[in-house]
Formats: C-alpha cells, structure tokens, sequence
C-alpha cells in the first residue's frame, strides 16, 4: 500500500513540474536570433535569380526555388561570418558571408541590391 501512496505523489509531482503544452517553448535559435542583430537582413539572390533567399530581422528566412515561392521556411542564427538554418520540418544546413557574398549550400548568393 506505501508503494501505492508513493507512486501517486510522485505522479502528482511529475504534473506539477510538466512544461505546459499551453506556453510554446521557443526554439533556442530563433530566441538567440531576435536578440543578436547583424548586417546580413534582407534578400540574398544566386546570379541567376534562380534561388532567392530572404533574411528577415526576426530571425526567420522564406526561401523561394525557381517559380516555387516560400520552398523553404524556417529560422536562421548568425554567429559572426558563419550562418545557421532550420527549416520548419527540423532540416538543418549551414553557410557563411564573405565580401558581401553568402556561401550556403553550394550556391553563392549576392545581396539584392533593390534597384540603387
């Protein structure tokens, strides 16, 4: 019977220190990513416009392929030169900026420079 007593209030214990599934727990990337600003927000495109990459303030990025608008999404962390992504169904990759240049996944990608 003591065994029975104990198991319930170790349960009763575990709810009380559950994380509640009401409060979304923010990812540590996107909590580090709207606290570090850095140059590198806006949209970076490969010469051929094929892939353009958006860099948002927030520290998100939407991703459009050829004619496939917002192919990718997800958010993005910028430690230095060196650049971080996960997508919103958990894939990650890495890139890095050098002269104004973004060096991520096999492309290099140019600052859109909007018309000036």
């Amino acid at each position: 019977m003591k065994r029975a007593v104990f198991l319930s209030r170790l349960t009763v214990l575990l709810m009380v220190f559950a994380p509640s599934a009401a409060f979304p727990q923010e990812t540590e990337m996107n909590t580090i990513s709207k606290t570090a600003p850095h140059p590198y927000v806006g949209m970076w495109v490969t010469e051929d416009g094929h892939v353009r990459q958006e860099l948002r303030a927030d520290g998100r990025y939407d991703e459009a392929r050829g004619t496939r608008q917002s192919a990718y999404q997800g958010d993005y962390q910028v430690s230095g030169s060196y650049i971080t992504y996960q997508d919103d169904t958990g894939f990650t990759a890495d890139g890095y900026f050098e002269n104004d240049v973004l060096y991520h996944g096999g492309m290099v990608m140019f600052r859109e420079n909007n018309g000036n």
